[in-house]
């Protein structure tokens, strides 16, 4: 066995955003974090600096109860997308918010024109009305990392794995 089979190759060449994804996902330090498995938070990530916080109950819905996102450092989907953006682009483009208000900051780009690094989001985007559930970072051949939901942390999914496909967004 080569020295090479021992480091994991990411299924794409990774841009910036999905090589920083890979890092997080692989429990890598970065600022913010010292290493080691990122637990999904409910409101989690989303400080005046984006990063792992301890997240909110408020508006909690999840299996686990009672509700262990206040003493849980860690980050929900949208505080996962607006880290890795903050980390890749050097400022805070997606800013405060839910993926309400992060798809909104974002250009609609067609399913054969996805590529790495584009953000999937969930539920429904209209012209007049957004109401989404769930953002993924796209990292090629139809999966995703993301922060999936209360019990587990920042991992890899299919992007067919969460129902309500609204599309893929680009930051321009």
């Amino acid at each position: 066995m080569s020295a090479s089979a021992l480091i994991p190759i990411p299924p794409v060449a990774p841009n910036r955003i999905t090589a920083i994804a890979y890092a997080i996902e692989a429990g890598q330090d970065q600022p913010g974090w010292r290493g080691g498995g990122i637990p999904y938070s409910w409101g989690g990530g989303h400080d005046d600096v984006p990063g792992p916080s301890f997240g909110t109950c408020l508006g909690y819905q999840g299996a686990i109860k009672p509700c262990p996102a206040t003493r849980t450092r860690g980050l929900d989907c949208s505080g996962l997308a607006r880290w890795v953006y903050h980390l890749a682009y050097g400022r805070d483009v997606l800013g405060r918010g839910n993926t309400d208000d992060h798809v909104k900051r974002l250009k609609k780009i067609p399913s054969a024109a996805a590529r790495p690094g584009d953000l999937v989001f969930y539920g429904k985007v209209g012209k007049r009305k957004v109401r989404t559930h769930h953002v993924g970072i796209y990292v090629g051949r139809g999966k995703m990392i993301n922060a999936r939901r209360t019990g587990t942390e920042v991992r890899i999914d299919r992007v067919a794995a969460v129902r309500g496909f609204a599309g893929y967004f680009r930051y321009l």
